[in-house]
């Protein structure tokens, strides 16, 4: 059966390709969850005109992450942390911090977008990513100091 991909599906295909699949597979779960429809000709036009809608959506976003991405790159956060001897830190500097700051600023970032590759148990200054869209990163200066 030729079905009609509504989102991108590991080992089937991507969203918006028309594909041929098992009739059982296409009837029993791909069409009632939503994931694909039939593949007949008004469909098929009708997919190429949301799919157009659908890019210039994305194209929008990924132009309102890519500003949002450059003023927070000439931004710098400062994390006062309280630490003890020979300037050990209590636990760690977390992304909920970094989010609050940031949004303190007046940026409105989520803490799930901020990405530390390690957890920040030192004082110093680290460069910090954002995930803002799938192709945009931003990165921010965090300097953490003592209290």
């Amino acid at each position: 059966m030729k079905i009609i991909l509504k989102k991108t599906l590991e080992k089937v295909g991507e969203a918006g390709e028309v594909v041929q699949v098992k009739n059982g597979y296409a009837r029993n779960f791909l069409i009632p969850q939503g994931f694909a429809s039939l593949a007949t000709p008004g469909m098929i036009k009708s997919w190429e005109f949301e799919k157009r809608s659908i890019a210039k959506r994305e194209q929008t976003k990924k132009s309102a992450a890519q500003e949002l991405a450059d003023k927070l790159s000439k931004i710098d956060i400062t994390v006062p942390v309280t630490v003890g001897e020979e300037d050990k830190m209590y636990g760690s500097v977390t992304s909920q911090q970094i989010a609050d700051l940031i949004n303190e600023k007046g940026f409105e970032i989520d803490k799930r977008k901020i990405e530390l590759e390690t957890p920040i148990k030192a004082l110093g200054t680290y460069e910090v990513s954002i995930k803002l869209h799938t192709e945009v990163n931003a990165t921010v200066k965090v300097w953490v100091v003592k209290e």
